[in-house]
């Protein structure tokens, strides 16, 4: 444990911020199952699921929680998926 009175903060601001990121993580990771649901049950709002998550990824991307990359082919996958079935 830090004895300096800034090193203390920061590792309350850690903390913090780590909540911060698993609570998007896991909304994220939510949205995506979702999506995949609906695509593999070849369900009528299974775009707007397949949108939905592509707003979170992008929203994930834009605070840092995702590298740009990987928020690039987690939504090209999810499209690949939604295109598969002729939505």
């Amino acid at each position: 444990m830090p004895n300096i009175k800034s090193a203390k903060k920061r590792v309350l601001i850690g903390e913090a911020n780590n909540q911060r990121n698993k609570a998007y993580r896991s909304a994220l990771r939510t949205a995506i199952k979702k999506a995949d649901a609906a695509v593999a049950a070849n369900a009528p709002d299974a775009p707007e699921a397949v949108k939905a998550a592509v707003q979170k990824i992008d929203r994930a991307a834009g605070k840092g929680i995702l590298h740009k990359n990987t928020a690039a082919r987690k939504k090209s996958a999810l499209a690949n998926r939604l295109n598969r079935t002729g939505a």
